[in-house]
């Protein structure tokens, strides 16, 4: 079993236009609500595919309650921690080339109780589990050594913690020793202070990550795919051809989910790891693939190339695989 935590979950509306004009009245060609939160998104993205998994989620006033009601009409296991604050409500804006444009609410503080609470709550269902996955924004207020803390009581316990988030916080749970971390390119390049152009820069950037800390790797890398460094210095590069770009929200966590769900090692892992990925681009909003979205055919693993240029940044923060 997968466990997630989700400190600062959310309410996803995404909103489909024809293109993006700034102070112009704009007609949305469709809109979609969904659950939103990274780890919320691993575990939809997993009981999608048959892997079982549990969210732990903490929810606070009428988005809250929403939340848990889109949760539960998609079957979803899940922990609700109630909480003081209201969930918050993010907006993404997709134009048909894929490009996202989106607005994220900071979400309420929680309490010190209530990160015990969450804490406890975790470390309780984490005895079944096999892994557990950290990810996402903190709330307001939170510790940046949140994770750093899960990791090594988890390290205690023999669990593994993969950990996606960015800023202080990923530096924070790197120098604690995570299992597996999996930056975006933007988020490797701001916790190692490198700039990220080609592959060879990202080969950079991942070793001093392991360096700090980090067993494992798996860094995604929008349009150029993904790439996976492990504890015992194998590397694999992957690309997945994707046909229609709907939406990559929540396509970094199907990367993560689909890895997991293969065992989490190796190229195998990648691979399945890319094709959950390039499914949920294809997808509308933060929707996650099922097994009849998945094309295995269209991914591609080999060694990497240090000197193969990295696709320059699109206009506006896409999430990406």
């Amino acid at each position: 079993m997968i466990l997630t935590l989700t400190l600062n979950p959310s309410l996803d509306r995404t909103i489909e236009v024809g293109a993006l004009t700034r102070g112009a009245v704009i007609r949305a060609a469709a809109t979609h609500l969904d659950p939103g939160g990274k780890g919320v998104n691993v575990t939809r993205a997993l009981l999608a595919n048959d892997v079982r998994s549990c969210a732990v989620i903490p929810y606070g006033g009428s988005e809250g309650r929403r939340l848990l009601d889109l949760l539960s009409a998609e079957g979803i296991d899940m922990i609700p921690v109630p909480v003081e604050g209201p969930t918050r409500s993010n907006v993404a804006i997709a134009e048909p080339d894929g490009t996202v444009t989106k607005v994220n609410e900071p979400g309420t503080a929680l309490t010190p109780a209530e990160l015990d609470t969450l804490a406890g709550a975790v470390l309780d269902a984490a005895r079944s589990a096999g892994w557990v996955v950290a990810s996402g924004s903190l709330p307001p207020g939170a510790p940046v050594d949140v994770y750093a803390g899960l990791c090594r009581r988890f390290a205690d316990a023999g669990i593994n913690l993969a950990v996606d988030t960015s800023g202080p916080a990923l530096v924070s749970a790197v120098n604690a020793g995570p299992a597996l971390v999996k930056p975006n390119r933007d988020e490797l390049a701001e916790a190692t202070g490198t700039s990220i152009a080609c592959v060879g820069d990202v080969l950079a950037a991942v070793g001093k990550l392991r360096a700090m800390g980090a067993r494992s790797v798996l860094t995604s890398l929008g349009a150029d795919g993904a790439l996976l460094v492990e504890h015992d210095e194998q590397v694999w590069y992957g690309e997945c051809a994707v046909e229609e770009l709907r939406s990559s929200v929540g396509a970094g966590d199907a990367l993560l989910a689909g890895f997991l769900a293969a065992g989490a090692r190796g190229a195998t892992a990648l691979a399945e790891g890319l094709a959950w990925a390039g499914a949920a681009v294809g997808l509308p909003g933060s929707r996650m693939p099922r097994p009849a979205d998945i094309d295995r055919t269209h991914v591609r693993i080999g060694p990497p190339d240090p000197a193969r240029p990295l696709t320059p940044p699109p206009r506006s923060a896409p999430g990406g695989i």
